[in-house]
């Protein structure tokens, strides 16, 4: 069984319910992988400059899988334009 961590930093401008979507959009890019862990870490500023924000809206996530992420998953992040940076590690 392998563990994955997913880290996201949302624009802070998007309401609960644009997050929401933006969440469901990448769950579905996900599928095959059971969701074990969601953590809404909340609006918190940012080291330097994203995109012109100077805040980002912290998201946790940890997944179970028995294969690997998929590989079109890294493509749909960079072009998600509410998705200032996510970081996907292997635990």
């Amino acid at each position: 069984m392998r563990i994955y961590e997913l880290a996201l930093v949302l624009k802070p401008s998007l309401s609960a319910i644009q997050r929401k979507k933006v969440v469901s959009v990448i769950k579905n890019g996900l599928k095959g992988l059971k969701l074990t862990e969601e953590k809404e870490i909340g609006e918190r500023p940012l080291n330097y400059k994203i995109k012109k924000e100077t805040s980002g809206y912290y998201m946790d996530f940890v997944f179970e899988a028995e294969t690997s992420v998929p590989l079109d998953f890294e493509k749909k992040m960079l072009t998600n334009e509410n998705v200032l940076r996510h970081l996907l590690l292997r635990k």
